[in-house]
């Protein structure tokens, strides 16, 4: 099964419960899809790292060949082209590399060149697979790469945790386009369920399964409660606001590893998506 973990807002929590799933769940697969900022391998420190660029493509024009026609430029719905002195001038901030361009061109004019944008590192912690991808900065979207990550998932039977990013953007569409169902994590805070319900919108508009983490739990918020009833969520777990976990956390350290009662936890998370998807 491939579980996604989304957060509507950054430091919910959703990368403490990603990967202290994955080892929770013994063979499994964890990928980190928050690849502006991928942060699961400081818990992991993954052994044997292996690296590899994810390049996309982007349109090469050739003058000689261009005839002025201006098929390209009128059949491209991100206005990523620009007919500029005779010759089309590419945007790649906002290319989509859709292939549009080379494909109505009457001259063959129009080739694709790769343009690196990221790279992935895949390594081992244990019996878990660690699959982190890593945007290069100043590139304007993550997709690519994410795309890249979610094709290392070779076996359909491994469970598979994706770390999506924050909030609710195209990054996170991707992210979940594979999943099987989704764990929401929230804070039980005003700002938190604010930002929880985007998520919960955007699965539910994809049609996702969902549950829902609530993490640093120090005293009972029934908005968000009703929220969750009222939407037929289940709250899979309530995480405790305690110190021993934060200080464990902040050392990078899988609480799982370290406290039975968070283990047993984690596992009854498993248990339960896996009993709702069969």
């Amino acid at each position: 099964m491939k579980i996604a973990v989304l957060s509507g807002k950054g430091g919910a929590g959703k990368t403490m419960v990603s990967v202290n799933l994955a080892v929770s769940a013994g063979q499994a697969v964890y990928i980190d899809c928050d690849v502006e900022e991928p942060n699961g391998r400081l818990f992991f420190q993954p052994e044997s790292v292996t690296s590899k660029e994810v390049s996309t493509l982007l349109p090469a024009f050739d003058a000689a060949r261009c005839n002025g026609c201006r098929r390209c430029v009128d059949v491209c719905r991100f206005n990523a082209l620009l007919f500029l002195r005779g010759v089309p001038k590419v945007f790649p901030e906002v290319c989509h590399s859709c292939g549009g361009c080379q494909l109505v061109c009457p001259v063959d004019a129009v080739r694709e060149v790769p343009k690196p944008v990221g790279h992935l590192e895949c390594g081992t912690h244990g019996a878990v697979t660690v699959i982190s991808g890593e945007l290069t900065p100043g590139e304007a979207s993550g997709v690519p790469v994410i795309h890249a990550a979610l094709q290392e998932i070779t076996d359909p039977d491994t469970t598979v945790i994706i770390d999506c990013p924050p909030g609710s953007a195209c990054s996170v569409m991707e992210s979940i386009s594979v999943a099987d169902y989704c764990i929401l994590v929230a804070e039980p805070t005003a700002f938190g369920l604010h930002n929880f319900r985007m998520v919960q919108e955007l699965t539910s508009l994809l049609n996702k399964p969902c549950g829902v983490v609530i993490n640093k739990l120090d005293a009972s918020y029934p908005p968000l409660e009703t929220f969750c009833s009222e939407h037929q969520l289940p709250i899979l777990a309530r995480i405790p606001y305690r110190s021993d976990l934060a200080d464990l956390l902040s050392h990078g350290i899988l609480i799982v590893e370290q406290d039975p009662s968070m283990q047993t936890l984690f596992r009854s998370i498993l248990s339960r998506i896996g009993g709702m998807l069969s």
